[in-house]
């Protein structure tokens, strides 16, 4: 599957704008961060944007153990590989009971996650736009745990066992968001 199937799919799935976004904006810093470690970067973004394909259900059901496994099960007849079906599931670790142990598995999980602190920073500069966010501004609200207090910081932290310090991971996403602003409506 490409980029533009697993859009296409995601797009059928997910009707929440917000969790559209959210896709894409993980897409995005995915493929950013393939790029960054010399990886596949059409199989990172098709990561990125099919993780939470099972949200809306999962979510809204309360069965949050059940998240990620539901993409995978939806995800069969795509025939995608194993390891963006176990980065899927990894990056909801904690409530699965399953382990991070691919750089996929971490980028997924530390990827989709900065993209929340990212545009809860952006939503708090006068124009609301990721062309104003120095990604000073994001390591400095990593700090600050009543901003955007849903952000599980340490999963954001998780680049850092990528060989990517903070402030690289918060330029490159930033960037990576940059890049689909409009997509993004930022």
């Amino acid at each position: 599957m490409d980029y533009l199937e697993a859009r296409a799919l995601m797009e059928r799935h997910l009707l929440d704008a917000s969790m559209r976004k959210h896709s894409l904006a993980s897409g995005a810093v995915l493929r950013a961060l393939a790029r960054r470690l010399g990886k596949d970067e059409e199989k990172w973004a098709v990561a990125g944007v099919l993780h939470d394909l099972d949200y809306e259900k999962a979510g809204k059901d309360g069965q949050m153990d059940k998240h990620g496994l539901l993409t995978v099960e939806m995800l069969e007849p795509y025939g995608l590989s194993e390891d963006v079906l176990d980065a899927i599931k990894a990056h909801n670790a904690e409530n699965l009971g399953v382990e991070r142990k691919t750089d996929l598995d971490l980028a997924l999980t530390c990827g989709e996650t900065v993209t929340g602190l990212v545009v809860a920073t952006a939503l708090v500069y006068p124009d609301k736009k990721l062309a104003s966010v120095k990604p000073k501004s994001i390591t400095k609200r990593m700090k600050q745990t009543a901003f955007a207090r849903s952000v599980n910081r340490d999963h954001i932290r998780l680049c850092e066992k990528l060989d990517i310090p903070l402030s690289e991971f918060a330029d490159l996403a930033l960037n990576a968001m940059r890049e689909i602003s409009d997509d993004l409506g930022l």
